[in-house]
């Protein structure tokens, strides 16, 4: 295998530069598998660099273009800036890969802009493609392997490329650990719906929490696991026979369902300081929420009874909600989330808008089925900026009103008052302030009133609603083109559409097109 010369680049943010949070905080959202593969590339001998892109970085010094190979790792909503640096780097010479959530939801897309779409990724898949790493343009090649990968390098094999991201965060700086894959829970609309769970090694957690207390004085670790501490005693028990309690702080993703007191008592006693569940729906998904066969207000005292139970053990809590839902029926839902906002003040609220992600889901191909889902670009699906699913229930302009009430009664000034004298510590309690007069609250109510008011005055805004049409609304496009900035004059031509459908389409296509490679 002849030496190749490697670009990765994570991209962590859709535009260049960003206000002071930006600055503070993206490098802390880095990726793993991006450190993953530059180790794996690096252990085959390869020259590699790897730049976390918080949009800040010139990436043609970062990722020189005399690269023979570059691998992009991107979210959906950064789609379109991959698109871009794809096509710089292929004007180049370069040969070019996708990975990440978004070449997992969009693979028909991604391949028209890419020589190889990764989709579940191992070692032997990618020392395959590094062996042969070639052109496959006009239409790119689709890796995947049939499930995770059961073991992954940890962060003493990352470490290069830990240290050399967390540089660029001036303050906090959060390390990314991962301990399991996939999720037992099957939320229909989550990518993790059908990708089986499976702990990764305990050996190299307890081994990769040692060897951080070498490296900080008290380091902060995110977990990156899709729900934390489904075997719960074997990784607390890993965790406290690796490092004194309360040495290491703590940030992780779980469900109410494993949340018990004890469980939340255990987590306080080693560090844990934040924890970020989903609530999602007060009639839907109460196995997640430990709520069984409650619904509505009966659902609501009970989870705002256990959020404040938390509380008391664990300062910083977000809890999670989807938006629009099909079981979502008049003003009763979004009532309900203000009621459990005002039952609960010291939890900050983070709501998505219901949104399908390609093939991410199988609930996806019903939505797709029924005409449902949007064309918007991939630019403004963050579960924030669009909701490409037409909801069941409401009109446009009916489900945005409920939408603005409902952020602005989480942010206004009596609620952000009452959710920083709620109790807990400082350091919580400004974060919440900050988040909530940043882009997470006064900016998102900015942009809702602004959309709600374009959907009585700009007709064709109205008309692409309402799929009418699919030409793009200027409000849209000249957003998009604001935000890419530079990479904009590097966008392929057409990149800025997609077919909404592609994944209904290639289910009912016999054979699939474009070409698939499965590894076995």
């Amino acid at each position: 295998m002849r030496r190749l010369r490697i670009g990765i680049i994570d991209l962590v943010t859709k535009t260049p530069r960003g206000g002071l949070w930006a600055r503070a905080m993206n490098a802390n959202f880095a990726s793993i598998m991006p450190q993953v593969v530059a180790t794996w590339c690096e252990q085959e001998g390869h020259d590699v660099r790897l730049v976390c892109y918080t949009g800040f970085e010139d990436l043609s010094r970062e990722v020189p273009d005399d690269c023979d190979l570059v691998f992009i790792s991107s979210f959906s909503q950064a789609a379109q800036l991959a698109y871009a640096l794809s096509n710089r780097y292929r004007s180049r010479g370069a040969i070019t890969a996708l990975g990440g959530p978004h070449a997992r939801c969009y693979p028909q897309d991604a391949c028209k802009y890419f020589d190889y779409v990764f989709g579940f990724t191992d070692r032997p898949l990618v020392h395959d493609m590094l062996q042969e790493c070639a052109q496959h343009r006009p239409m790119g090649v689709r890796l995947t392997v049939p499930r995770q990968p059961s073991d992954l390098p940890g962060v003493q094999e990352r470490w290069k490329w830990i240290d050399l991201t967390l540089r660029k965060a001036p303050a906090i700086k959060i390390v990314p650990m991962i301990g399991s894959m996939g999720c037992p829970d099957t939320c229909s609309f989550c990518i993790d719906a059908e990708v089986p769970y499976e702990p990764l090694s305990f050996e190299v957690l307890r081994d990769d929490l040692r060897f951080l207390l070498t490296r900080f004085k008290r380091p902060v670790v995110g977990w990156h696991d899709p729900n934390f501490g489904i075997r719960f005693d074997d990784y607390m028990d890993s965790i406290e026979a690796a490092v004194p309690p309360g040495s290491i702080n703590f940030i992780a993703e779980s469900s109410l369902a494993i949340l018990t007191e004890p469980h939340v008592q255990r987590l306080s006693r080693n560090g844990f300081k934040a924890i970020l569940p989903g609530v999602e729906s007060w009639y839907d998904l109460g196995a997640k929420s430990r709520t069984g066969s409650r619904q509505g207000e009966e659902k609501v005292r009970a989870v705002s009874e256990h959020v404040n139970m938390i509380l008391r053990y664990i300062p910083y809590m977000q809890t999670n909600f989807v938006v629009g839902l099909d079981s979502d029926v008049g003003v009763e839902p979004f009532r309900l989330t203000k009621q459990f906002i005002d039952l609960a003040p010291g939890t900050f609220p983070g709501y998505s808008l219901l949104s399908a992600f390609g093939q991410a889901a199988p609930l996806n191909l019903e939505y797709q089925a029924d005409g449902r889902v949007l064309p918007f670009p991939f630019h403004f699906l963050n579960n924030n900026h669009a909701m490409n699913v037409r909801p069941k229930n409401y009109s446009w302009p009916e489900f945005y009103d409920h939408v603005i009430d409902l952020t602005a009664h989480s942010f206004s000034w009596p609620t952000i008052a009452h959710r920083f004298t709620g109790g807990g510590s400082a350091i919580p309690k400004w974060l919440n302030l900050l988040r909530a007069v940043s882009s997470e609250g006064f900016g998102r109510l900015k942009y809702y009133r602004e959309l709600r008011r374009r959907l009585d005055t700009d007709r064709p805004l109205r008309a692409y609603f309402e799929q009418e049409t699919t030409e793009l609304p200027d409000f849209f496009l000249q957003r998009m083109k604001r935000e890419l900035g530079e990479f904009w004059d590097w966008l392929p031509e057409g990149a800025i559409y997609h077919e909404p459908n592609a994944y209904l389409l290639e289910k009912m296509r016999t054979p699939a097109v474009p070409e698939e490679v499965q590894a076995a």
